[in-house]
């Protein structure tokens, strides 16, 4: 039900409440006033120019009285406020929801911060399950493989490294040695110079192996105990001298403390082994490999195989190189491979004979090689740095 206008003026004395909602209409059909129409009402509410007051005006919704607005909701939709409030006096006053509000969602328990001191957390932890025989076993032997892998990794690191360095301080030692021995004044007989003895791990000979680098020169020690192994390659103590008839027999590592010996699967035949000694240089030359006997006549040609062939009769096991086992001593004989023959010593052809290991990082068997002795030099005493010329040979 609407309302009166709480703002409209009093009505004057003498006239009725009617007559001013007549007029407030803004009608033409006014009461005459001495015989002339009455002028049409205001619309601004001021007195007429008869001076009579005008009605006021229908009061604008933004006029209206705040205690008659309806509260605005939000969430509710204008045309259901309108709907809902349609006939109260007074027009409702609308506003717009707060479009800048985020309404907040649904409560959710807050998150738990990730530093969270649980000391104080009485929950019971789960059962751990207990682990099954079979898991057990597994996991120790995977954890005994792994500390054995890492044993044999440490082992594998000194053997090829570490022994290496200790094997270079002892080779320089005992080089420097036999310098200082050399540099002492010889005996006019150079043959009995070369039947001196010599102390177990004393530096004897020097070998080079033009084909592995000219840097290649071990000082041989004497003996092939583990110990002077260790420093260098080692002398057979019972084959003969370098330069003398029979077999001059070195053994020497293929890896580790040094490795003397890791290359010699490298070398081919007619390759130059050459031996120093305190007043002479020896010249060996490898013999053919038995492939190389099978085409000897083109190979031969080589002017380095000079002095080199095929051997025959009691040296036909004599070869270049080849693979035995250990317990094939045979090979350092002096005449090798045949430990029995009859030919006499001073008959014997002078060779060299190399042995090392095989395959690498095994001992399972045994690298020979043989050469055989095609020069012998002099050392020069006015002119010490003169050397044999396969020294400058490459392979």
């Amino acid at each position: 039900m609407r309302g009166s206008a709480p703002n409209r003026p009093p009505v004057p004395p003498g006239r009725s409440p009617g007559a001013d909602r007549q007029r407030g209409r803004g009608s033409t059909n006014e009461t005459p006033v001495n015989g002339r129409p009455g002028p049409k009402p205001s619309a601004t509410g001021r007195p007429g120019p008869n001076g009579r007051p005008l009605p006021p005006r229908r009061p604008h919704p933004a006029d209206a009285p705040t205690e008659l607005l309806h509260p605005v909701r939000p969430d509710e939709e204008p045309t259901e406020f309108i709907r809902a409030h349609r006939g109260t006096l007074g027009t409702p006053r609308y506003r717009d929801p707060e479009t800048e509000r985020i309404v907040p969602p649904p409560d959710e328990p807050p998150d738990e911060p990730d530093d969270v001191d649980d000391e104080f957390d009485d929950t019971p932890e789960p059962p751990k399950r207990k682990a099954s025989t079979g898991s057990v076993i597994v996991r120790s032997i995977g954890e005994a493989m792994v500390t054995l892998g890492v044993v044999v990794l440490l082992f594998v690191v000194y053997e090829v490294w570490v022994t290496d360095l200790m094997s270079a301080e002892k080779q320089a030692d005992v080089t420097v040695a036999l310098d200082e021995q050399w540099q002492q004044p010889t005996v006019a007989d150079p043959q009995r110079q070369q039947k001196f003895e010599f102390a177990d791990g004393e530096g004897m000979a020097k070998l080079y192996i033009p084909a592995l680098g000219e840097d290649y020169h071990f000082t041989v020690v004497e003996g092939t105990s583990i110990e002077d192994l260790e420093t260098g390659p080692g002398h057979y103590k019972k084959s003969a001298l370098p330069g003398q008839p029979g077999n001059f027999a070195v053994a020497g590592h293929r890896v580790g403390k040094g490795a003397p010996f890791n290359d010699l699967d490298l070398l081919n035949a007619c390759d130059a082994m050459v031996v120093e000694t305190q007043s002479s240089w020896f010249v060996y030359r490898m013999l053919p490999t038995t492939d190389d006997a099978k085409n000897w006549a083109a190979k031969s040609a080589n002017p380095r195989c000079a002095g080199v062939a095929p051997q025959s009769g009691e040296y036909a096991r004599a070869v270049g190189r080849q693979i035995v086992t250990p317990a094939q001593s045979e090979v350092v004989a002096p005449v090798p491979g045949n430990p029995g023959a009859k030919t006499p010593a001073e008959q014997r052809q002078k060779m060299i004979t190399l042995t090392t290991c095989h395959p690498k990082f095994s001992n399972r068997q045994r690298m020979i090689l043989h050469g055989v002795l095609v020069r012998e030099q002099p050392k020069n005493a006015a002119d010490p740095a003169s050397v044999p010329a396969e020294l400058r040979e490459t392979g």
